[in-house]
């Protein structure tokens, strides 16, 4: 009433079309970022649920950084339902902070290697240190002091050094912050450009005072001989834990006193390479989030050098250890660029049982030029071209370190080593060893009388299972799925991702391979097979089958013969430091609390963890964004629209946030200017000339009686208030938000469509109605058994309805967005249709089967 008053009076505030326009576009740009925070936070709740199961190792290094990764994602979660909310959302954003204050009070309690000094001597360094010097200098240390094994002479220069030349070069880390922000991880040259934007901007950046004294006094304390040669190597947060970050970033050999801190300057740099951002990126960590430590080590002169595996990174069944050795500097064996002699030494026997001697022709050395040391490449003399780079001493000696490093982390271990001048072997440092788990060269057993019940499948993630077919719809929740049965899924999803770790094996009648869900299984060693069409219908729940996820197979009952197949992965101990802390913040980050948003308990203020707050967010946050439809209702957008022309019932209008129209400074447009894919497969349907009217539709008297004395009596929605006129549709490429409020009717669709699976949805709601209630009530029960039969998930209330269609391939979704069209067009005053329940059904089966009139 408020709002006509003001209309009559002349009171409205105009808005240009370009502030319009900002102002959607803005909203939009939020609304994006919080689905990605959606997104990164699931990831985070998946790992740390995995870790505190004992299926995934973890350092105490990763469980802080995950953790604080987590409040900023929560909080920006937080933070942008607030802003596209109008503000009313601060309950929410005080309740999330509090929340972060917890937790990081908890992991305060539990930090030891939090420290101010900018350099440690490697003496005084262990594994409890990483998250102050890096995981490679914590391990170099702990390998030294609690293993006794002998490294190279250094020092450790910490996280504190790296942070202060960020952050006392005035804007520096504001630059890198907002160059960072602006990078779309799908897009290469995005990441190149920014990346080479920020190294730049490092490079150039003068190292503070204090960091340089800092630099110079360690050096000149661990090396009295101001000759010394050394190699100043990266050791970053969560680099040579559980993600390896293997070669992303720089190690410069050759540096001396003279060229420390340009060295320094270069390998902090290297944190923002091309090649790092990507893999941060891939592996779900914040671009911005990782800090840089280095240990400076005296260069060994190699006589050989090269790498070690504790167990064969390709044959699981395999006793062995893999030695890999080259002459000189190992850099051949690292980078691949020379062909290494190559040993399987037996775990158990303590003997070589496989070798290969390559022709090592060229050898890497170290030789001091004309602008200070520098690597070159060398003939190796003709006596030792195909002499083997270890004798069998030597080999025995490298197995036995290889052996106490895996005992001492409980892990498999890729080690470097090197052999010194004086044949002395030297430990250059160890990280976990990331095994293949597929099941390559297996020998298939015979099964002449086993028939499959399926076959043809994608194979996601390789192994064999046995179990009980479960369906699961990953919308309705993840805390019940039984231990070890078969998850059966309509279509792959990542909400999938905390019941995985339970299932045994995981059927998808439909699925991305390259999807989310299909990587976190070869991840965890879940057997996973995509893409059987039908396979929902013909399995039915409680039957036994064996799934083989190796030939795409499933049988039914047990197959014992596959199931030999089947390979036990070894859990880590549940009583490392990781989860000791882990098991502490668990309680503020972990459990969901909040899952029916229709409960009186559904508040912002009783939100007890990170997830209550994540899906608390992430329910509001498609009504807030359908918002912009109210506004749109008001008039607050309609400077910033573009009228559609064609041959609907709708007086539509089209505000474009980019992409979504051809041509600019239009005032009308026709559908063949339409470049958004899913506004395009709505005016399909809409357009279709078999829903397009032929004639007068048959109207029932009482239902056109009941619809005139609702109106005048005002008795079809609260305050018997009009909607208004206009419909709209805010578009993008890939993004539609269609808002129509005809008269007494309110319809809004919003959708994402694009060859991403995980990201396609469409949301739905229908309300209103100018009938009696039981007419509109029989119309809502119309429209919710046509979207169920499409596949959509429906709840209704009233007559109020809402559905969604999620996570499946575009081609689906597009075909979804078509039949929306089409219901969008049939269903104006279906509600003077449906004079009884018959009806109901009768309409809805005609329009499943084609039949519009």
């Amino acid at each position: 009433m408020l709002q006509k008053l003001r209309k009559v009076l002349g009171l409205e505030q105009k808005i240009d079309k370009e502030k319009a326009s900002s102002l959607f576009r803005k909203r939009y740009a939020i609304f994006k970022e919080l689905l990605e925070c959606n997104s990164n936070l699931a990831n985070i709740i998946a790992s740390m649920e995995a870790v505190l199961k004992g299926e995934r190792n973890a350092e105490t290094t990763q469980i802080r950084k995950d953790a604080r990764q987590a409040i900023v994602e929560c909080e920006r979660m937080a933070q942008c339902l607030n802003d596209i909310s109008g503000h009313r959302q601060q309950d929410l954003v005080a309740t999330v902070e509090a929340l972060g204050k917890k937790i990081e009070h908890e992991i305060e309690q539990q930090t030891l290697g939090d420290i101010p000094d900018l350099t440690l001597a490697m003496d005084d360094i262990d594994a409890s240190l990483s998250y102050g010097v890096g995981g490679k200098s914590a391990n170099l240390g702990e390998i030294r002091n609690v293993l006794g094994i002998r490294i190279p002479d250094g020092f450790a220069i910490t996280i504190q050094a790296g942070i202060l030349h960020l952050l006392r070069t005035s804007g520096l880390f504001k630059k890198i912050h907002i160059t960072l922000r602006s990078v779309d991880p799908e897009q290469p040259e995005s990441i190149r450009q920014a990346s080479e934007k920020v190294q730049g901007m490092i490079r150039e950046a003068a190292v503070p005072q204090e960091v340089q004294d800092a630099l110079y006094a360690r050096w000149d304390a661990t090396f009295p001989n101001q000759d010394v040669v050394c190699a100043l190597r990266s050791s970053a947060i969560a680099e040579d834990g559980v993600q390896s970050f293997a070669g992303q970033y720089s190690s410069i050999l050759g540096v001396t006193r003279a060229t420390l801190l340009d060295a320094f300057r270069s390998i902090i740099a290297s944190l923002f390479s091309e090649r790092a951002l990507s893999y941060r990126s891939n592996h779900g960590y914040r671009l911005e989030a990782s800090g840089m430590g280095m240990c400076c080590l005296e260069m060994v002169k190699a006589k050989a050098a090269g790498v070690a595996y504790s167990r064969h990174p390709l044959n699981l069944r395999s006793n062995c250890m893999l030695i890999n050795g080259v002459w000189g500097l190992g850099e051949m064996v690292v980078d691949g660029s020379g062909t290494p002699d190559m040993w399987l030494y037996s775990r158990s026997r303590h003997c070589v049982e496989e070798e290969k001697i390559a022709q090592k022709r060229e050898k890497i050395v170290l030789k001091l030029g004309d602008n200070g040391p520098e690597q070159s490449r060398e003939p190796v003399t003709s006596d030792l071209v195909n002499v083997p780079c270890l004798n069998t001493s030597q080999l025995d000696e490298l197995a036995s370190k290889v052996l106490e490093l895996e005992r001492h982390y409980q892990y498999p271990q890729d080690v470097e080593w090197a052999l010194n001048e004086h044949d002395e072997l030297i430990i250059l440092q160890t990280r976990p060893l990331h095994i293949d788990t597929t099941l390559a060269d297996v020998d298939f057993p015979s099964l002449q009388r086993a028939t499959p019940l399926a076959q043809g499948a994608d194979t996601a993630a390789k192994g064999v299972a046995c179990g009980t077919v479960v369906p699961f719809d990953p919308e309705e929740g993840n805390t019940d799925f039984p231990e070890g049965a078969i998850m059966l899924l309509k279509h792959s999803s990542p909400l999938a991702m905390i019941a995985l770790r339970r299932a045994g094996a995981i059927i998808a009648e439909t699925g991305s391979m390259t999807g989310h869900m299909a990587i976190l299984c070869r991840e965890f060693n879940v057997p996973c097979i995509m893409n059987l069409p039908g396979i929902c219908q013909s399995l039915k729940a409680g039957t036994v089958v064996t799934v083989d996820a190796i030939g795409g197979r499933i049988f039914a009952g047990e197959i014992p013969e596959l199931l030999s197949l089947a390979i036990k992965k070894e859990k880590p101990k549940l009583d490392s430091p990781a989860r000791i802390l882990l098991r502490r913040i668990a309680p503020l980050i972990l459990p969901l609390h909040l899952v029916d948003p229709n409960a009186e308990n559904f508040k912002a203020q009783n939100c007890t963890s990170l997830h209550d707050a994540m899906r608390y967010t992430h329910e509001f946050s498609y009504s807030a964004m359908f918002q912009i439809s109210d506004d749109l209702a008001n008039g607050s957008g309609h400077e910033a629209a573009i009228k559609l022309n064609c041959r609907i019932p709708l007086d539509l209008y089209i505000i474009d946030l980019g992409g979504g129209v051809s041509g600019e400074g239009l005032r009308q447009v026709t559908p063949e200017a339409i470049t958004s894919l899913p506004m395009h497969c709505l005016l399909d349907g809409m357009l279709d000339p078999d829903v397009q009217a032929k004639g007068p539709r048959p109207i029932d008297m009482r239902g056109f009686l009941s619809v005139m004395g609702q109106s005048m009596i005002g008795g079809n929605n609260q305050g018997g208030e009009r909607f208004g006129d206009h419909s709209y549709a805010i578009i993008s490429d890939r993004y539609l938000l269609f808002s129509s409020r005809v008269g007494y009717h309110y319809a809004v669709l919003d959708t994402w469509c694009s060859d991403a699976l995980n990201k396609n949805y469409i949301r739905f709601e229908f309300a209103g109605g100018a009938a009696s209630n039981e007419r509109r009530a029989r119309r809502i029960r119309c429209i919710g058994i046509i979207l169920t039969e499409l596949g959509f998930t429906v709840e209704t209330a009233g007559t109020r309805l809402r559905a969604r269609f999620q996570k499946y391939p575009r081609e689906t979704t597009e075909n979804r967005l078509t039949q929306m069209g089409r219901l969008l067009i049939m269903t104006r005053q279906l509600d003077m249709l449906m004079v009884n329940e018959q009806s109901v059904q009768q309409f809805a089966s005609n329009f499943l089967e084609g039949k519009y009139h």
